[in-house]
């Protein structure tokens, strides 16, 4: 496992989130984030930032550091003097296994990093809200309405003046699926500059392909 640090950003309703970064011996970098927990299922590898310029940005937005840890490739985190469970350890199998349930997905976890010119920001701005439009008009039909999703407001907010910008959020069961929609909508059109990640709890990747 290699060292990460770790920062978290505490929330005004008690919660919390966690982000780490490492550098890599290519020049590039890798990060992981999701919620407060003994493992950060999102994942991403970039190039042409410092490691010590993201880690400035995420102070600057609040997040404090909170330890020097060393995170697997499932995104396991150990902390200073804990130890994670070794092959010897973990019990033999069972010759007649019952079968395994593939648990239900709770919880998806997204980042954006809009870093693009600002004619590629405005585009973002315009798609943002088109998309929005026709997904308020889906939902003025719906004969279930699905728990407010507060993504929706961070993303007008964030693409309002067209301006470099950094987000993560998290969409729940409860959400239904037209938030994961609309990520992977503007994911699909490639915006140059605009980086989309959305992960589940197991590191799960959810996100559409596309060439940036």
């Amino acid at each position: 496992m290699a060292a990460w640090n770790l920062y978290r950003h505490r929330n005004t309703d008690g919660s919390s989130k966690d982000w780490a970064v490492k550098s890599n011996s290519d020049g590039s970098i890798t990060t992981r984030w999701g919620k407060t927990a003994s493992k950060l299922p999102g994942v991403r590898h970039r190039r042409g930032i410092r490691q010590f310029d993201i880690e400035t940005q995420k102070q600057a937005k609040g997040y404090v550091f909170v330890a020097v840890v060393d995170i697997d490739g499932d995104g396991n985190v150990v902390f200073p003097g804990k130890t994670s469970a070794t092959q010897s350890q973990v019990p033999e199998p069972d010759s007649n296994p019952e079968p395994m349930l593939t648990p239900p997905v709770e919880s998806l976890y997204w980042t954006i990093d809009c870093h693009a010119k600002q004619a590629v920001r405005v585009d973002l701005g315009i798609e943002v809200r088109r998309l929005i439009g026709i997904i308020q008009s889906v939902s003025d039909q719906h004969s279930k309405p699905e728990k407010d999703w507060d993504g929706w407001q961070q993303w007008i907010d964030a693409t309002l003046n067209a301006e470099i910008f950094d987000l993560s959020g998290q969409i729940k069961s409860a959400h239904g699926i037209l938030p994961w929609l609309f990520l992977l909508a503007l994911k699909a059109k490639g915006f140059k500059g605009v980086d989309i990640d959305i992960a589940t709890e197991t590191a799960r990747d959810l996100s559409v392909r596309s060439e940036s």
